[in-house]
């Protein structure tokens, strides 16, 4: 009966030190940047259907991300006008290019993008690589430089949204592909003194956004700390480590995203 209650005793104590303390910390996925965890995780429209996931980050002031992207070869969006609108509908059509094309308002914290930012491909904008970023409240920056967050998406032509009707761009589904090609490009201008992961939507392999096009995404979140000043760094950018289920789901994720 004694030897009864001491596995007993041990299998519990197993437990809880597996489900309280082990696992939880091997999940541990904030501790880069603890703020984001409070964060929205999904853009919404403006009708109030969820949008793009939030995918990107940076930390550094928005002169700094001006200048880092544009380095980068990402060209600042036109607001939205009658002319940037007319524009838009030309290079569409008349395959014309429009590198600075204005990009469709989405919502965090309830207002639209502070910045956007696209890469045309092709000959018009009806294909292009685009960012909206918001600057998150002060109680997510690190120490005195403002945190950035935001939606990265390719959009892969023009169309009609399934959810409301209106004329659209649709999206890749590939989300997390967009998400690496903005993030490499910023390295590339050697202004990246660190990248992280934080947790982001979450894994998943048949999203909607606001138009109705599915995404797939692992659900992590990167973000790029560019220099003080657009500083050149020649040395690689530190890359911080994620948590072990972190890296053990992204192995898994690596092999469903194949098929």
């Amino acid at each position: 009966m004694g030897s009864l209650l001491v596995l007993i005793l041990i299998v519990l104590i197993t437990y809880l030190l597996l489900a309280y303390l082990i696992l939880p910390a091997m999940w541990k996925h904030h501790e880069h940047h603890p703020a984001l965890s409070a964060a929205p995780k999904c853009t919404v429209t403006g009708e109030g259907i969820p949008g793009d996931p939030v995918n990107v980050g940076f930390v550094g002031t928005q002169d700094e991300i001006l200048r880092c992207l544009i380095a980068a070869g990402w060209h600042p969006a036109d607001p939205i006008t009658f002319r940037s609108a007319t524009q838009i509908v030309e290079s569409v059509l008349f395959r014309k290019p429009d590198p600075t094309a204005p990009v469709s308002s989405l919502y965090l914290w309830g207002r639209q993008q502070d910045l956007a930012f696209e890469r045309e491909v092709g000959s018009s904008a009806r294909q292009r690589h685009h960012v909206r970023l918001w600057q998150a409240p002060e109680e997510f920056g690190v120490v005195d430089r403002p945190t950035w967050i935001g939606a990265t998406t390719f959009d892969v032509g023009v169309g009609v949204s399934r959810r409301t009707g209106q004329i659209t761009h649709h999206i890749s589904p590939n989300l997390d592909a967009e998400r690496d090609t903005l993030i490499t490009d910023a390295k590339n201008t050697q202004q990246v003194l660190r990248i992280y992961q934080v947790t982001g939507v979450g894994a998943t392999l048949s999203g909607r956004n606001g138009g109705g096009d599915r995404y797939y995404t692992d659900g992590e979140m990167t973000i790029a700390v560019l220099t003080k000043d657009n500083e050149i760094k020649a040395d690689p950018p530190e890359k911080l480590p994620n948590p072990p289920a972190v890296v053990m789901k992204n192995r898994i994720w690596s092999f469903l995203r194949k098929i």
